[in-house]
C-alpha cells in the first residue's frame, strides 16, 4: 500500500465542506492544532479505493485568497507555503451550486496556483428549487478542472468524487492546463524578478508573495531583501493591483456564467428557508421563539438524561455496598472503595448529560438555527461594545471556554475581541452542568408550572441565561474602559435550512463523552485520590486523641448496638474533621460560611480549579471517607441531603443551594481557561484581571442570593 498523500478540503463558509469530509473519512478523525497557532486542525484517513489511502485535511472556510482572519490564514499557509507540513498534492475545492458566482472567484484563485484541483458542487438541490440550472461539463471545459456534483449530507457523489481523485492520482497529479487570468500581466516586471528569487509553481503564486512578503514566514532575509528592492523599483501598488485582479477574474465569471448556468426569473416565489426566516428572525417572534428553543434545550437535559443518571448512580450505590460486604476490612479496601470507585462514579453519571447536550447543540448547528441565534443577538452585541462576530464565541463558551476563547481569533477589531475574551468565560460550560443538575436535583421540586413548564428546566435556563447576561453587563463596562474608535461591521451568510445528520449527532456525543471520560475523568480521579489520602490521614497531634476517645468510649458498649452505632458515625465524622483535608477546611470555613458553605464545600471550591467539574467528585470522596461503611451504598445525593451543621441544620438548603450555584456561574475556576486566555493575549495581566472580577463578582452576588432566601 502506498503512503497517503495529502489532499485539502476548502471552500467558502456554509459550503458543505464539513459534511464532505464526514463522508470521506467517517470516523477515522482526529482533531488538534496546526503548528504554532490554536487553530482547529481536522484530519483524517479516507480510503479512496482499495490499497489507496488519503491524509484528508480539512481547511477552515474562506472565501477568497486575501486573508483578514486567523482561520484565513492558517488555509492561506496550507495554500501557499510549499514548505507547510500539511502543503496538498491535490486540493478538493467545495463549491455551493446556490451561490456559484460568489464561489467561483475562491476557485478561480486556486486554480491559478497551479495546484492540481477538483471542484465539489455542492447544494446542487437548492440551486434547482431557486430555478437554477447548471452544465457541468460546460463548466469543466470552461475552468479546465474536474466538477462532480455530490450531496455528501445524503452520501450521493461521493464514490463519483473517489474515482475522480484516484484518476487524479494516477495522472501524477495533473496541474490545470491555464491561467483563469492573465496573472503575469499583472505586474510583469515584479513576478518573474519573484519567481526568480523564490521557487513558486505559478504567476500567481508569485504575486500572492509579493503582496504579502512581509508576512511569510517562508520567505528568508535575502529574498526579501531582492523582492523588496523589485517592488521599488517597478513601483508596485498591490491595492491597485488587486482591486485589477478581482475585476478581471468577475469578467471571466461573468461569461462563464452566461454559458453554463440558466437562471429562471430572480423574483420567483422566496425559497423554503427564507419564509421559515420570516418567523424565526421576526423582530417580536424570533425572540420568543429562542427563548423556547432554550427552555426545551435545558429542560430536555433533565428529561431524556434522569433514567440512565439514576441507572449509573444507583449502580454505583450498589457497587459500593456489594464491595464493602465483600472485601476485607481494611486500608486497600478504603482506598478502593471510597477513592478510586467514589472518584469514578463522581463523573460517570454525568456521562449522559454531557451527551445530551452536546447533541442537542450539534441538532442546531446542523439545522442552521445557531447561525440564527447569531444574527437575533448581534444588535444587543454592538450596543455593549461587542462586535456581532462576539456571539458565536459566546454561544461556544456553553460547550467550553477554552475553544470558544480560540474563535475568538475571526474578529479582526482588537479592542473587541479583547473585550469577548474577557467576558466568554461568564458562559455556563459543560463542566457546570454536574453541579447545576446535581444541586437542582436536590434543591427544587420537580413539579410543573402552568402543568406544562418543569420548574427545574426553568431553572436550568435561567442559570444559562444569567451567565449571558451578565457577560452583557461586564462588556458594557468593560466598553467604559477599553475605548473602542475602531468602526466594524457583522457580516455573515445564513445557511439553508437542513434536517440534521443523525450520524453526525452520534458521533459528536460519543466523541464528546471520550473527551469527558479522557480529559476531566482521570483528573477527577486523581483529585479523588489525593482527597482520599488527605480525607483519611491527618496531623498526629490531632489524629491520635480522637482515636483514644472513641476507642475507649466503643469499649465500654456493645459492638451491634445502637450505641455503638452512633459512636462509630461519631468517630468517623471526627477523623474526617481532624485529617489534613478538614484542618484545611476549617481553615478558609469562616471567608466561605457567610454563604451558607460548610468546610467540605471549601475543600471542594478549591479542587475545582483544576476544573469545575471536580467538585462532583470531590464531595463524593469527602462524603464517603465520612461515613459509615455500612453506609456505602447510598448514593451521593442522598448523603448530600442528609447533611447537617453541627447544631443538626441541613447543609443543602433552598438558601446554600442557589448560593453554591451563583458561585458556580461566575467564579472562574478553572486553570485550563486562565491558561488559553494568557496564549491569546500573551500576557498574565488579562487572566489575572479575570480571576480577581469573577471570584469578587460570585462571592458578591452568592453572598446577596443566601440572605434573600434564607
Amino acid at each position: 500500500m502506498q503512503a497517503p498523500i495529502n489532499i485539502a478540503l476548502v471552500g467558502n463558509p456554509n459550503s458543505g465542506k464539513s459534511s464532505l469530509f464526514n463522508a470521506l473519512t467517517g470516523l477515522n478523525q482526529k482533531v488538534g492544532n496546526f503548528p504554532g497557532v490554536t487553530v482547529d486542525k481536522k484530519t483524517g484517513i479516507a480510503q479512496i479505493v482499495s490499497g489507496v489511502t488519503a491524509n484528508i485535511i480539512d481547511l477552515p472556510g474562506t472565501y477568497s485568497l486575501y486573508p483578514k482572519s486567523a482561520d484565513e490564514y492558517v488555509t492561506y499557509d496550507v495554500l501557499i507555503n510549499q514548505q507547510n507540513e500539511d502543503s496538498p498534492r491535490l486540493v478538493i475545492i467545495v463549491a455551493d451550486a446556490s451561490n456559484l458566482k460568489r464561489n467561483l472567484l475562491f476557485c478561480s484563485q486556486i486554480i491559478d496556483l497551479k495546484i492540481p484541483v477538483i471542484i465539489a458542487l455542492t447544494m446542487m438541490d437548492i440551486a434547482r428549487r431557486k430555478g437554477v440550472e447548471i452544465d457541468l461539463d460546460g463548466l469543466e471545459r470552461e475552468l479546465g478542472v474536474p466538477v462532480v456534483s455530490i450531496n455528501p449530507r445524503k452520501n450521493k457523489g461521493v464514490t463519483e468524487i473517489k474515482k475522480v481523485i484516484d484518476l487524479a492520482m494516477r495522472s501524477h497529479y495533473s496541474t490545470p492546463p491555464r491561467d483563469f487570468i492573465n496573472n503575469n500581466a499583472l505586474a510583469k516586471d515584479v513576478i518573474d524578478e519573484v519567481r526568480k528569487t523564490v521557487p513558486v509553481k505559478s504567476d500567481y503564486g508569485a504575486l500572492h508573495i509579493a503582496v504579502n512578503v512581509d508576512d511569510l514566514p517562508f520567505v528568508d532575509k535575502a529574498q526579501k531583501k531582492v523582492i523588496h528592492s523589485s517592488l521599488e523599483k517597478h513601483q508596485f501598488n498591490k491595492t491597485k493591483i488587486q482591486a485589477e485582479e478581482i475585476m478581471q477574474r468577475y469578467s471571466r465569471i461573468k461569461h462563464i456564467m452566461k454559458a453554463t448556468v440558466v437562471e429562471n426569473d430572480p423574483l420567483q416565489k422566496q425559497l423554503r428557508s427564507e419564509k421559515i426566516d420570516d418567523l424565526l428572525l421576526h423582530r417580536f417572534w424570533g425572540y420568543v421563539i429562542l427563548l423556547v428553543v432554550m427552555f426545551l434545550l435545558f429542560q430536555s437535559i433533565f428529561w431524556l438524561a434522569s433514567y440512565p443518571m439514576d441507572w449509573i448512580e444507583g449502580g454505583f450505590g450498589a457497587l459500593s455496598g456489594w464491595l464493602s460486604s465483600t472485601l476485607p476490612d481494611n486500608k486497600v479496601t478504603d482506598f478502593f472503595i471510597n477513592g478510586i470507585v467514589a472518584g469514578i462514579s463522581g463523573f460517570a453519571v454525568f456521562i449522559p448529560q454531557i451527551m445530551i447536550l452536546f447533541g442537542l447543540i450539534t441538532i442546531l448547528e446542523d439545522t442552521g438555527y445557531m447561525a440564527r441565534i447569531s444574527f437575533l443577538t448581534d444588535r444587543l452585541m454592538r450596543q455593549v461594545g461587542l462586535n456581532g462576530k462576539s456571539v458565536m464565541p459566546l454561544i461556544s463558551g456553553v460547550a467550553c471556554a477554552v475553544p470558544a476563547i480560540m474563535a475568538t481569533r475571526t474578529i479582526e477589531n482588537k479592542k473587541e475581541r479583547l473585550i469577548t475574551i474577557m467576558v466568554t468565560p461568564l458562559m455556563s460550560c459543560s463542566a457546570r452542568l454536574p453541579i447545576y443538575t446535581m444541586m437542582i436535583a436536590l434543591i427544587i421540586p420537580d413539579k410543573r408550572i402552568f402543568g406544562i413548564l418543569g420548574l427545574q428546566g426553568l431553572i436550568m435556563m435561567g442559570l444559562y441565561l444569567l451567565g449571558f447576561f451578565m457577560a452583557i453587563f461586564i462588556a458594557a463596562i468593560m466598553k467604559l474602559f477599553v475605548r473602542i474608535k475602531e468602526k466594524s461591521y457583522f457580516i455573515m451568510e445564513l445557511p439553508v435550512y437542513r434536517s440534521p445528520r443523525w450520524a453526525n449527532v452520534g458521533t459528536t456525543m460519543v466523541e464528546k463523552a471520550k473527551i469527558f471520560v479522557k480529559d476531566a475523568g482521570k483528573v477527577i480521579v486523581v483529585i479523588s485520590v489525593i482527597l482520599w489520602f488527605l480525607a483519611s490521614y491527618g496531623p498526629a497531634s490531632r489524629m491520635e486523641p480522637v482515636h483514644a476517645k472513641y476507642e475507649q468510649l466503643l469499649a465500654k458498649v456493645p459492638a451491634e448496638s445502637p450505641e455503638a452505632a452512633v459512636l462509630n458515625k461519631e468517630f468517623q465524622s471526627a477523623k474526617l474533621s481532624n485529617s489534613y483535608a478538614g484542618v484545611l477546611g476549617h481553615a478558609i470555613e469562616p471567608a466561605i460560611r457567610p454563604l451558607g458553605f460548610d468546610w467540605k464545600i471549601g475543600i471542594a471550591l478549591i479542587t475545582s480549579f483544576a476544573a469545575r467539574e471536580v467538585f462532583v467528585g470531590t464531595m463524593a470522596t469527602l462524603y464517603s471517607v465520612g461515613e459509615d461503611p455500612d453506609n456505602n451504598n447510598a448514593t451521593l445525593r442522598e448523603k448530600l441531603s442528609s447533611a447537617t451543621w453541627p447544631d443538626g441544620a441541613p447543609v443543602y438548603t433552598l438558601a446554600s443551594g442557589l448560593s453554591l450555584m451563583i458561585f458556580y456561574a461566575f467564579a472562574m475556576q478553572c486553570m485550563s481557561t486562565m491558561a488559553i486566555v494568557k496564549r491569546e493575549t500573551k500576557s498574565w495581566k488579562y487572566p489575572l484581571i479575570q480571576l480577581v472580577y469573577m471570584t469578587a463578582l460570585a462571592y458578591v452576588c452568592s453572598l446577596i442570593i443566601f440572605n434573600i432566601f434564607k
